[in-house]
């Protein structure tokens, strides 16, 4: 009616269906005495999970030990699992503090109330995501994938080694690596970093245990989406 491409209408109704079911997220539950003790039930219960999983803090003395020269590889290591450190104590002393409340043993805050609002209808609480990375996964799903991403780091700070190929949306800032990836190449070529510029080769590799080498030149890196695109092995870009 108005010109507009097709594509407008997608995204207009692609957020009008992602409003609609956030508003049904935020309307259950009901507000009656049943609802109430279902509200605690399901909270309760999704602290206990969380709690019992969620990995201790990185011993950063002990890391920061073992980095007996301070690469740009290690460097965006350190800085990855000092982030991590921060989101899991926030994590930890959020969900501490909310389980004493809901005992009773100690007074329920706004932020409490938050928190736990935000558990019941698995939506991400702000005071996580103000020190977490951009997603827009629900509260559990993003939950397992912040359990996969500390397992990278876990990986990455044993002995300080780069993995054969990075997950590299699994890291709160991509950039840095990507960064790391032509300083380390301006120093060994010695060439000037405002000189150099990535270029990305896609592989047809399709399981990184594939990878038991380091490339010749640059990193292998994974965890890339393609929009409105396909790849077919072999074959490229679609």
């Amino acid at each position: 009616m108005f010109g507009l491409h097709p594509n407008a209408e997608i995204g207009y109704l692609t957020n009008l269906g992602e409003d609609l079911f956030k508003t049904i997220q935020q309307c259950s539950g009901g507000s009656s005495g049943g609802g109430i003790s279902k509200k605690e039930d399901d909270v309760k219960m999704k602290i206990e999970k969380i709690q019992a999983t969620l990995p201790d803090n990185f011993m950063m003395l002990d890391i920061h030990a073992k980095a007996k020269e301070k690469t740009p590889y290690i460097v965006v290591c350190l800085q990855e699992c000092e982030r991590m450190n921060t989101l899991l104590s926030t994590i930890r002393k959020s969900l501490s503090d909310l389980d004493a409340g809901l005992k009773g043993t100690l007074n329920m805050t706004d932020e409490m109330e938050g928190l736990s609002q935000k558990l019941f209808i698995n939506e991400q609480p702000a005071t996580w995501t103000k020190y977490a990375y951009a997603s827009k996964k629900g509260l559990l799903t993003w939950y397992e994938d912040l359990l996969l991403r500390v397992k990278q780091l876990e990986e990455y700070s044993e002995e300080l080694e780069t993995p054969k190929s990075l997950w590299i949306s699994g890291l709160f800032n991509p950039m840095s690596f990507l960064t790391a990836i032509m300083q380390v190449t301006a120093r060994r070529d010695g060439l000037p970093l405002d000189d150099m510029n990535l270029r990305t080769d896609v592989t047809n590799i399709k399981d990184i245990s594939e990878i038991q080498e380091y490339p010749e030149n640059g990193a292998y890196v994974h965890g890339y989406f393609l929009e409105g695109a396909g790849w077919e092995l072999g074959r490229g870009g679609d």
